[in-house]
């Protein structure tokens, strides 16, 4: 059984970032799925663990740790001689540089990241620029009257919706400037800290992925040339595929064993490499069952072959919480 345990949830910013980590460097990692809004059945086990109830928990040995940068500081220190060799670099140089951009994202992009992807959850796909709320004579513009409650209720999400408006605005111009120098450092290398991916790049990841997804904010990466191509490299790694994989909404409880097994064959991972016949070592990286009833941590480990770019998950029996 793996010694390195990550708890949380992949779809949060912080997990995401340090199984991203663990993919890259070729570290055999358990993931046990915490779903924080699950109740209290769920929450008391946990919290002896975290006892701040944070997103995310790693375990190596008797390590503990839950802020996502350290860990991948020590991901990168500790496993240097396997998998990708340059996350944390080999010269002091070079490990200034990379610590520079890192602390740049965590100060600097990771806030308005996550406040606007956080607001465009609420905003409408088109973005009007204002809610018609009628002509403020009671009708709704068609001379019917409006019920009054059902008028607070509109005039609540118009609320909302100005606040959530404000944020966005708010984080878009922050995060214009940053991409602006983004842009310009961009000219000069590869990647942020130099020419090769580092961990630096890798931790701008799950916010930045949201909103290059989303057509309200993906033009901030695609009118900036270098900022483009950059993010079409970073975003393109084998290993954030996996990570990727891994964010899904849950199976339903009441699939049955058939439905399981046929729901995890077409959920697998395409790959370059075919699946060897009848084999457990199959090239296809394995996506595990989110199903509430039984599902326990998932192992992630190297295939047998040794190819850094095969993977396949094993069951364990830890409780997921």
């Amino acid at each position: 059984m793996a010694s390195v345990k990550v708890f949380g949830s992949p779809m949060s910013a912080e997990v995401a970032r340090v199984l991203m980590c663990l993919f890259e460097k070729d570290v055999e990692f358990q993931l046990i799925r915490v779903d924080a809004y699950r109740g209290p059945k769920r929450m008391p086990q946990y919290l002896k663990l975290q006892p701040l109830g944070e997103a995310l928990t790693f375990e190596d040995g008797s390590l503990t740790l839950s802020e996502s940068r350290g860990i991948l500081r020590h991901i990168s220190h500790k496993y240097a001689m396997q998998g990708n060799p340059d996350l944390i670099g080999t010269g002091a140089l070079e490990r200034a540089s990379i610590e520079q951009w890192l602390q740049t994202e965590a100060q600097s992009f990771d806030e308005p990241s996550a406040q606007m992807v956080y607001s465009l959850a609420f905003l409408p796909p088109a973005m009007p620029q204002k809610l018609n709320n009628g002509d403020g004579d009671g009708s709704n513009g068609t001379g019917a009257v409006v019920n009054a409650s059902a008028k607070r209720v509109t005039a609540a999400g118009a609320a909302k919706e100005e606040e959530m408006r404000k944020l966005f605005e708010k984080s878009q111009r922050e995060l214009e400037k940053l991409l602006d120098i983004y842009e310009q450092r961009l000219e000069e290398a590869e990647y942020l800290a130099g020419d090769k991916f580092t961990i630096a790049d890798l931790s701008h990841l799950p916010n930045a992925d949201r909103l290059a997804a989303d057509p309200r904010s993906r033009l901030m990466f695609q009118r900036r040339k270098n900022v483009s191509r950059w993010w079409d490299k970073v975003s393109q790694r084998e290993a954030w595929a996996y990570v990727k994989s891994l964010q899904r909404p849950p199976t339903s409880i009441g699939a049955g064993a058939g439905a399981g097994a046929d729901a995890a064959q077409n959920q697998q991972q395409p790959r370059t490499v075919e699946a060897r016949d009848g084999s457990s070592n199959s090239h296809n990286y394995q996506r595990d069952q989110y199903a509430d009833a039984s599902d326990g941590g998932s192992n992630y480990q190297r295939n047998q072959s040794g190819e850094h770019s095969d993977y396949q998950q094993s069951r364990t029996g830890d409780a997921r919480y």
